[in-house]
């Protein structure tokens, strides 16, 4: 049950904005009295429905874990739907990244680690995040060592028995072939994120990205992705095949989150040799840029049709 308080000037003052998403702005406020800083989503009411704001309450009130945003409180302002949320001091994960520096195979894989971790207990309580993109993983750096949390459950749904389509709105860049196609979703559409957040963070580059929305889309759905040398100086073979062990087509063949994370280049150390060097973020850079200005909002109704029309039938 979710309970709406409309008096959220009384208990917090805003401080700065920290991002905007299709539906919603994303402030810093901080708790009057205790100075406590705090996330909060202001989902605007024009744009989206009560029912599909009290649909992501629900999954988060049943959610609690270390490595995911908790809910703290509701409110609601005559514009919009206010969901006060923990505060990730350091921002996000890509941007944490390259104020860093120094970024080495054995980082890259702590970092997901705890992404997997995270998706392992969302997929234990058999939920979906479906959104699973840069953005939407934060770094708490107010711990003892800088900790990763996930965010944004505006996409995510229990699945149980039903089947169910997510549409897919603005870019695809994460999304999994599944999604873009139309087809039922499955908990390993998840983990083809993953895969596509660990090719980025190996390479700084994103593995499907063209020139258009649609060619994007059916570089996804032809699986049509390479490890150019010049991106992947110094990243060792372990990496590039843990990569393609996640981005497979059919999501029943696709690793668990659990599973994944039994994987031997996730387990194993930084070992020596090939794979220990510090990688290039200058790319990073440009695509953390890139996304800033990308528009997230049209839904890709026309996808399906085109990618019908280019896919070839299979034999």
């Amino acid at each position: 049950m979710v309970t709406w308080k409309d008096n959220f000037d009384s208990f917090y003052s805003e401080v700065a904005e920290l991002g905007r998403g299709r539906f919603a702005v994303v402030k810093k406020c901080d708790q009057k009295g205790t100075k406590r800083a705090v996330a909060t989503k202001f989902v605007n009411k024009k744009l989206m429905k009560r029912d599909q704001v009290t649909h992501e309450l629900g999954i988060l009130q049943n959610l609690q874990h270390p490595l995911l945003v908790g809910l703290i409180d509701t409110f609601e302002t005559p514009t919009s739907y206010v969901l006060v949320l923990e505060m990730a001091d350091q921002g996000r994960l890509l941007d944490c990244v390259v104020r860093w520096g120094s970024l080495t195979e054995g980082k890259v894989k702590a970092h997901l680690g705890e992404v997997l971790e995270a998706v392992r207990y969302l997929h234990n309580c058999r939920i979906a995040h479906l959104d699973l993109k840069p953005e939407n993983i934060l770094v708490d750096q107010s711990l003892a060592k800088p900790t990763i949390k996930l965010t944004d459950f505006g996409d995510a749904v229990q699945l149980n028995t039903t089947y169910y389509i997510h549409q897919l709105l603005g870019n695809p860049e994460f999304a999994a072939p599944e999604i873009i196609l139309g087809n039922p979703v499955s908990l390993t559409s998840d983990t083809w994120s993953v895969g596509v957040l660990t090719y980025v963070l190996l390479s700084g580059v994103s593995p499907f990205l063209d020139d258009s929305v649609e060619e994007t889309c059916l570089n996804i759905c032809r699986l049509d992705f390479s490890f150019p040398e010049d991106y992947f100086k110094g990243v060792s073979q372990k990496a590039k095949e843990f990569v393609c062990f996640l981005l497979q087509e059919d999501p029943a063949k696709r690793p668990s989150a659990a599973l994944a994370l039994q994987e031997q280049w996730l387990q194993a150390g930084n070992g020596s040799g090939k794979g220990t060097g510090v990688l290039d973020t200058s790319r990073l850079t440009s695509f953390i840029e890139r996304r800033k200005h990308q528009n997230d909002v049209r839904p890709i109704r026309s996808i399906k049709n085109f990618l019908q029309s280019r896919l070839l039938p299979r034999v």
